[in-house]
């Protein structure tokens, strides 16, 4: 073996007799990686170092494991230097992941491998790199575990979007089972290569779709909106996307019809009202004029008083987005489709909204209500102070008095002329506060409201 003495690596050093002699020199190898990437003589060196790791993969178990790691920190701080050898590295990878060899590394071993070799791929021009990502996952036939991890790493350490996609793209076999088996893997792809990933997202969509009604797993909702993000306004994935949104949203609104539904699944309500708002932002084309956007509204109306603080702001959040549709440059056209769903739940989301703020809710949720029902009276103006007016007339004179309710209503008719939110949180507060004085009233306006024992019919 060659051994660093100081003034370089020697041209021969003594064989080791021991296991233990081995792992040292190999981890003494990976610890001086970023020397032979800034020595001047580390190029010249570099083919011995990586036959000395080979020679300890062979060595035994504890050594393999060594020269393994080391091998990963060669590869990442020499990784230029090592792209004119991406042929020698590959004969070290088969050789350990295809067992055809006398190597001792273990299958989580052989991880390091995939790292190393990822990370000289993200140095390799476009076209060199999708041959070589090729060559990195056909020879993988190691459990399901490893498989994962194996893409886990080429996501992660590959720097090449375009070439990630095309590896996936023509690899989709070998891609498909590990997305079955740990969802985290489609959201690598989508991340990693984005809208490189062409005719694969429309496979990956149908998988989704099918996946979601067996598993009813959250993670297929938040995939999809990072889906939604990236290929939203792409109008090649309309199809897709409709079809999609279409199948999700349905089946969830029939998993969350009450409010319990909603406190068993908070995840589930969290995960889809994120996505609906990004297909609000990103495709209101697709998303308003479907026939799920109103029963999602009817559902979103439903679980507005979840006390799970994150799913709690994602329903009002995409109530909000909603209302503000006016705001959109993409979501303008779409008005009098939204008008049409709103307005006849109008009375009934209003209502919804101020039991909240006078004690459905926690007090910490006041901000995020506030801005709902400044959104609300800012899209309907006088139509929403009607709404309002309707809802407070319900509280009873000994939970809150006449000069309150007027505070109130007349915070609400500046917001609805285009006054500061600022103007409004003093009042809120202020009703909050009244209503909230101790449990007796909280009681009594909880009871005159009754957000629970809305009916909401649809609308079509």
């Amino acid at each position: 073996m060659h051994f660093y003495t100081g003034n370089g690596f020697t041209s021969k050093t003594p064989t080791s007799t021991s296991a233990t002699s081995d792992s040292i020199v190999c981890l003494t190898i990976g610890a001086y990686s970023k020397w032979l990437d800034t020595s001047p003589s580390g190029f010249l060196v570099l083919p011995s170092v990586i036959d000395i790791l080979m020679s300890g993969m062979s060595a035994s178990e504890d050594s393999a494991a060594a020269a393994a790691l080391a091998f990963r920190h060669i590869c990442d701080d020499c990784r230029k230097k090592l792209c004119g050898s991406l042929e020698g590295l590959f004969h070290v990878y088969h050789k350990a992941v295809n067992g055809e060899s006398d190597y001792k590394i273990s299958a989580e071993e052989s991880l390091y491998l995939v790292e190393a070799l990822s990370m000289v791929i993200t140095e390799l021009p476009l076209d060199h790199a999708k041959k070589a990502l090729e060559a990195l996952c056909l020879p993988v036939v190691s459990p399901l575990q490893v498989l994962s991890s194996v893409a886990k790493f080429l996501y992660r350490y590959v720097n090449h979007p375009e070439a990630v996609a095309d590896a996936i793209q023509r690899l989709w076999p070998i891609f498909k089972p590990i997305f079955d088996h740990n969802k985290q893997s489609g959201l690598f792809q989508v991340r990693t290569s984005g809208r490189f990933m062409g005719t694969t997202i429309g496979v990956m969509l149908e998988e989704i779709q099918g996946l979601y009604p067996q598993h009813h797993q959250p993670c297929f909702l938040y995939l999809s909106s990072e889906v939604i993000k990236i290929f939203g306004s792409d109008q090649s994935c309309t199809n897709y996307l409709r079809s999609l949104i279409e199948a999700l949203f349905t089946h969830t609104t029939h998993l969350l019809t009450t409010i319990q539904d909603f406190t068993a699944r908070p995840d589930i309500a969290d995960d889809c009202f994120l996505l609906a708002s990004r297909c609000i932002r990103y495709c209101p084309h697709i998303f308003v004029p479907s026939a799920v956007f109103s029963s999602l509204v009817d559902c979103a109306m439903i679980g507005i008083t979840i006390q799970h603080r994150e799913a709690c702001t994602s329903i009002l959040t995409f109530l909000s987005d909603v209302l503000d549709l006016a705001n959109s440059t993409l979501g303008k056209e779409y008005l009098s489709i939204r008008d049409n769903v709103i307005v006849p739940r109008g009375p009934s989301l209003t209502r919804i909204l101020i039991a909240s703020l006078t004690g459905a809710l926690p007090s910490s949720r006041l901000e995020v209500i506030t801005y709902t029902l400044l959104a609300l009276t800012r899209a309907y103006g006088m139509k929403a102070l009607e709404w309002a007016r309707e809802s407070i007339s319900l509280l009873p004179s000994t939970a809150v008095t006449d000069l309150e309710r007027s505070r109130f209503l007349q915070a609400l008719s500046e917001a609805a002329t285009g006054a500061n939110i600022s103007s409004l949180i003093v009042p809120v507060e202020e009703l909050s506060d009244v209503c909230r004085r101790n449990r007796g009233v909280q009681e009594i306006v909880q009871g005159a409201l009754k957000p629970l024992e809305l009916n909401f019919v649809p609308v079509y």
